[in-house]
């Protein structure tokens, strides 16, 4: 193996050579403690370390890094405290993670290391984020994300990549082709003869190169950020490496042929550099022997430190805050007094446009948002008053858009995500339900990110353009729903999840952006997120509901007055306001619960079993809920108001009155 010092002097390679060395003395002590049960997971790198070192020298220290299990060199060459890295890797609360997560599956801002994503692909989506950071910022700066070459079967690593070749973003791809994915070789992941071949398809730069050689790596990455930042393009480098230990522990290496070992060993990445430095005399065998006894020495005492820390003990409530970032209490406009009458549609365009005025940082990211002004005109004239930086159109990429939403907010930036109808929102859905949902418990970062959804049917549609899938994400901690009915409510509520630091998924029911109109308050009006609308009250039946039944209830309602009907709109369906919902069960002693979601497994199904639980001396009856067919959403105009609730509403209010 050759070797370039790359200028350095003696004294930065022995730098060099105990970077690459910790994480193979750790890792030897960490098979140890698996053995012993004191840890109960290790995914091992040893083989790979080259890489992890090599790569983590030539970034910054500020620039942000989205390592893979098999990274632990990423950890230390950012100098993270080894007594903390014990604790996290034996659960303890004292660890990074809390004791929520396992190995590697966290991360910390002090050392601009993201928190690793299991499902691999989608984590270089973040790497996009954090580099177009970078360029809205003009720090200089580039992104880093190490990949497998399994991960590069994902659709996630073509999104990714094309998303950062078209808006030109400073960030590198690592791909450590080790071989193997979990026991499954590359030659069941891909045909080209090399990986990085696919870097010219994306219209990006490549190259690949001996992973297992340190100073390769090293000098390769230091270049290859120069040439990204100078030319605010992406890099695709593929290091061949090989992975000497299972993908885990626990799965053994009897499915990799054993002359491959064979042809790896004399390829050790510690062992080649230690025997290059020896030969150029930079170390000696005296050296090597007083070096690795007071490394071990620091490893037990940073083990022993990590012991006597102990195991603090976990509580149920911190577990439940740490779900989601707490609001800061926004400011009051004083020109709020004033009002204005505003469809829908027109109340969610003014709050986008005026908190863009207020948030210097925020994003909007979509599919034709800018000069086409989006699917429902709701961005139109946007792009002229605040520019392309700030109003971007997106390519086909939901999945690796919403990660380089949260990718942005590693830098304090907020997005706005627009799905141009809800239902495609299903493909990216591991960014939202596994990512955003995620951040904040798994290790402290709350990403300030809004995805609106125009949702809901009654425009003859059909299946793929109507659904009312808010129930998707209702089950989902750490996100918020909200699910406006009015005006002055898309708009108070659109500017309260701006503020929020937690994701928020705004839904818009598509039908009412035209047809219906308020009052809305003219200023920059916050309303608060999980407190619903009592929009009448009476004390016959309450009729507990959200979007376009909130306005079913009220026809029905205004048809017949002589019925003291009590209507609750949601407007939040995550977090829930269950004092309101107790309140209007109290009130009448009946409840239907309405939603335009298909029934069975809807949102009712939960509110109803609330109510029983929690408010049954004060029913007068079975909670009742109305929702439409468990069929998807037709197209033909009479089979879509047949699928619809509205019309069976009627039917099971006169039920429930008769009970």
């Amino acid at each position: 193996m050759d070797f370039d010092r790359c200028n350095l002097s003696n004294d930065e390679l022995i730098s060099f050579y105990r970077r690459l060395l910790l994480p193979r003395l750790i890792e030897e002590k960490m098979l140890l403690y698996l053995r012993q049960g004191k840890i109960s997971k290790w995914f091992s790198g040893i083989g790979q370390e080259a890489i992890s070192v090599g790569a983590t020298l030539a970034m910054l220290p500020d620039e942000w890094l989205f390592p893979l299990h098999r990274n632990l060199g990423v950890f230390t060459t950012r100098n993270m405290p080894l007594h903390r890295l014990f604790l996290q890797w034996q659960g303890s609360r004292n660890g990074y993670s809390l004791g929520r997560e396992r190995s590697f599956h966290f991360g910390s801002k002090e050392h601009h290391i993201c928190g690793m994503i299991s499902h691999l692909g989608p984590q270089l989506a973040l790497a996009d984020g954090a580099a177009l950071a970078a360029k809205l910022s003009g720090s200089g700066k580039a992104s880093l994300a190490f990949t497998g070459d399994g991960g590069t079967s994902e659709g996630d690593f073509h999104e990714a990549l094309n998303v950062a070749a078209v808006w030109d973003l400073p960030v590198i791809f690592v791909i450590e082709n080790n071989g193997y994915a979990l026991s499954s070789p590359v030659s069941e992941q891909y045909r080209c003869a090399s990986l990085v071949d696919r870097a010219q398809g994306y219209g990006m730069e490549g190259i690949r190169i001996d992973g297992n050689n340190l100073m390769a790596v090293y000098d390769t990455i230091r270049g290859v950020r120069e040439y990204c930042i100078r030319e605010q393009k992406p890099y695709l480098v593929e290091c061949m490496t090989f992975r000497m230990r299972g993908h885990e522990e626990a799965s053994g290496v009897k499915y990799v042929p054993p002359h491959l070992f064979e042809e790896w060993a004399p390829k050790d990445p510690v062992s080649n550099f230690e025997n290059w430095l020896l030969s150029i005399d930079v170390i000696s065998p005296e050296f090597i022997e007083k070096d690795r006894a007071l490394m071990t020495s620091f490893i037990d005492q940073e083990l022993l430190q990590a012991t006597e820390t102990g195991f603090a003990d976990f509580r149920v409530q911190d577990e439940l805050r740490s779900v989601y970032a707490v609001p800061a209490a926004p400011a009051e406009d004083p020109a709020a007094a004033a009002e204005k009458e505003l469809r829908l549609v027109d109340a969610i365009s003014e709050a986008i446009d005026l908190a863009m005025q207020k948030h210097d940082r925020l994003v909007l990211m979509g599919q034709d948002i800018a000069g086409y002004g989006g699917a429902f005109k709701i961005t139109s004239g946007l792009l002229d008053k605040y520019g392309a930086a700030r109003v971007r159109n997106t390519p086909l990429c939901e999945s690796a858009i919403l990660g380089t939403a949260l990718g942005l907010s590693l830098e304090g930036y907020q997005s706005m995500v627009e799905m141009q109808f809800a239902d495609f929102v299903s493909a990216g859905f591991t960014q939202i339900v596994n990512n955003l949902a995620k951040s904040h418990y798994r290790w402290g970062h709350a990403p300030n990110v809004v995805i609106r959804l125009p949702t809901g049917a009654g425009v003859g549609a059909g299946p793929f353009h109507s659904q009312s899938n808010e129930g998707w994400f209702t089950h989902v901690p750490g996100l918020k729903v909200v699910y406006p009915s009015t005006p002055a409510d898309a708009k108070g509520l659109l500017l309260a999840a701006f503020e929020d630091p937690n994701p928020v998924l705004f839904f818009e029911h598509k039908a009412l952006y035209r047809s219906v109109s308020g009052k809305v308050a003219a200023g920059y009006t916050v309303l608060p997120i999980g407190k619903a609308r009592q929009v009448q009250e009476g004390d016959m039946i309450s009729i507990i509901t959200y979007g376009a039944g909130v306005h079913w209830a009220l026809e029905y309602a205004m048809a017949n007055m002589h019925l003291g009907i009590d209507i609750v709109d949601l407007r939040t369906l995550l977090p829930l306001d269950y004092d309101s919902i107790r309140q209007s069960v109290e009130r009448t002693g009946k409840v239907l619960v309405l939603h335009e979601d298909t029934l069975t497994y809807g949102i009712g199904a939960e509110i109803a079993a609330w109510i029983a639980e929690h408010c049954f001396e004060t029913l007068d009856a079975p909670v009742m809920r109305c929702g439409s067919l468990d069929t998807p959403v037709p197209f033909n105009r009479l089979l879509e108001q047949q699928f619809l609730p509205q019309q069976r509403m009627a039917e099971m209010i006169e039920k429930l009155l008769a009970y």
